[in-house]
C-alpha cells in the first residue's frame, strides 16, 4: 500500500496537494505565512511543495538526507517543465 500512495504521489502531485488542502491542515501546518506559496507550490514545483511539507510537519531538519530529497524532488519537478519544451522544439 505505501508503494501505490508513493506512486500517485509521484505521478499525479498536483492531485494529492489539492486533496490534502481540502480534506486536512497538512499543508496550512506547513505553510505558516499564508496562501501564496502553496499556490505557487501547486503552479511551478507541486512534488517539492509536497516533499517541504512532509518535512516540516514530521519536524525534520532540512539538512544532510533530508535536504538531498529536496533538491530531488525540485530536479523532477524542473525536468518535467524542460522536457516538454526540448518536446516541443524537436517537432
Amino acid at each position: 500500500m505505501p508503494c501505490l500512495l508513493l506512486l500517485v504521489t509521484l505521478f499525479f502531485p498536483r492531485m494529492v496537494l489539492l486533496l490534502l488542502w481540502f480534506f486536512s491542515n497538512y499543508l496550512q501546518r506547513a505553510f505558516h505565512s499564508g496562501l501564496l506559496i502553496p499556490i505557487l507550490g501547486f503552479l511551478f514545483l507541486p512534488l517539492t511543495t509536497l516533499v517541504y511539507a512532509w518535512e516540516v510537519n514530521n519536524h525534520m531538519p532540512l539538512e544532510g538526507i533530508n535536504l538531498i530529497w529536496l533538491v530531488i524532488a525540485v530536479v523532477i519537478d524542473l525536468g518535467g517543465i524542460g522536457g516538454g519544451a526540448r518536446h516541443q522544439s524537436r517537432r
